[in-house]
């Protein structure tokens, strides 16, 4: 049989096996969507998840790689391993503002989809859940647990806005967040403030230092700080303070870079005012998405065969997630679907809001079709496979 008829007769049974769940998967975008949970804590969503995929024959662990509300969920046993990836946690106080239930249905209906033709395309099908996507790195997590070791590409779907966009030659913002932690002493502020050494004033000079640093800055570069802790009485000069900082660049060397810059201008803080300082990483840093080409030309390509009309994006990428991490690990990509109609933007209020009606369901649907198309190209183009397969080998040298 060709490549192309296999293709095609697997891309039927997909489309088949989508209808048939299409109900399952509104009703579990719904519900993810009326219950939100947050980074973590994601136990009833990961339980709803799972109990699809288990009901419908993927052998299925809720409690993975460490984390208690990760996922790893299994069909098939074929020699090229399809990974899934659903993110499930909501954002604290407005609830799923970043469409993640949309991301979780989608993924599990491409898994569903996709199971109808493991055995005819040699796949293995793995929905992996992975928590804490808007903070704590789950995937950055789940990575380093080696979730992703057998996987030869990783696929997922991000809901936006409006109108779909073709994500060729974009990227995403790499995002690494880190806490200084200034020590002085403390003293009157009033009787005796010369006897003092003032954190607070370290942080002051710090965020300073960092302002200027910005007019060196390569563009496209952010750097966003936050003072949680700066003392707790005006008339006591503050011993202790702490600045949350992020840094986010399109390119992860440029963020390495910006950020020993920004420790300097923190050291330099301490230095100037007396105190003594220390860092943490606050959580995983984020890496840059390396889109995978040919797999998003697929995506392209499928995805306009849903009925959809892409339009090239005005800039190069923005905002930051840890599926930038996986896709230097091996081939992936992380495209967009648009909720049609919406107008808020993505983190408000007004988006949680259209992350659930008819057009979140369109995307529900038009993404899992899409996603689990682009697979089956993937796979049932010998070269291909084998191209990714080794690149995947290439990456993790």
């Amino acid at each position: 049989m060709s490549t192309t008829t296999t293709s095609v007769t697997a891309k039927a049974a997909i489309a088949e096996r989508l209808t048939r769940h299409r109900s399952a998967l509104l009703t579990l975008s719904a519900e993810l969507h009326a219950d939100p949970e947050v980074a973590f804590t994601e136990h009833r969503s990961a339980a709803r998840v799972a109990a699809l995929l288990r009901d419908e024959g993927f052998s299925t662990t809720v409690g993975c790689y460490g984390l208690p509300t990760a996922i790893e969920a299994v069909y098939g046993t074929g020699s090229f391993r399809v990974v899934l990836c659903a993110e499930y946690d909501a954002l604290p106080g407005i609830g799923h503002a970043c469409g993640h239930n949309i991301i979780a249905a989608s993924a599990v209906g491409a898994a569903l989809s996709l199971a109808a033709v493991a055995a005819e395309l040699d796949l293995t099908v793995v929905l992996l859940g992975t928590p804490a996507e808007e903070e704590g790195g789950g995937k950055v997590l789940m990575l380093d647990a080696g979730a992703f070791a057998a996987a030869d590409i990783a696929l997922m779907a991000h809901p936006t806005p409006g109108v779909d966009l073709d994500c060729s030659g974009t990227s995403s913002q790499g995002c690494d967040r880190f806490r200084v932690k200034f020590r002085g002493k403390a003293s009157h502020a009033a009787a005796a403030p010369a006897d003092g050494v003032n954190a607070l004033n370290a942080a002051t000079v710090a965020q300073v230092a960092i302002g200027l640093l910005r007019q060196q800055l390569p563009d496209g570069v952010r750097i966003n700080a936050l003072v949680p802790a700066g003392g707790s009485a005006i008339n006591v000069i503050p011993d202790y303070a702490e600045v949350l900082l992020e840094v986010r660049a399109l390119d992860a060397d440029v963020q390495h870079e910006t950020k020993k810059r920004v420790l300097l201008a923190c050291e330099g803080a301490a230095l100037a005012t007396g105190c003594s300082w220390s860092w943490e990483q606050d959580s995983p840093a984020y890496l840059p998405v390396r889109q995978h080409n040919e797999l998003l030309g697929l995506w392209n390509r499928n995805l306009t065969a849903t009925g959809r009309t892409l339009v090239r994006p005005p800039g190069g990428g923005g905002g930051s997630t840890d599926m930038g991490n996986v896709s230097h690990a091996l081939p992936a990509i992380h495209p967009v679907i648009a909720v049609l109609g919406a107008t808020a933007a993505p983190h408000t209020a007004g988006f949680a809001a259209e992350t659930q009606g008819p057009g979140a369901d369109a995307a529900v649907l038009d993404a899992a079709l899409a996603l689990a198309w682009t697979a089956a190209d993937a796979a049932a183009d010998p070269e291909l496979r084998a191209s990714l397969q080794e690149a995947r080998r290439a990456q993790r040298a």
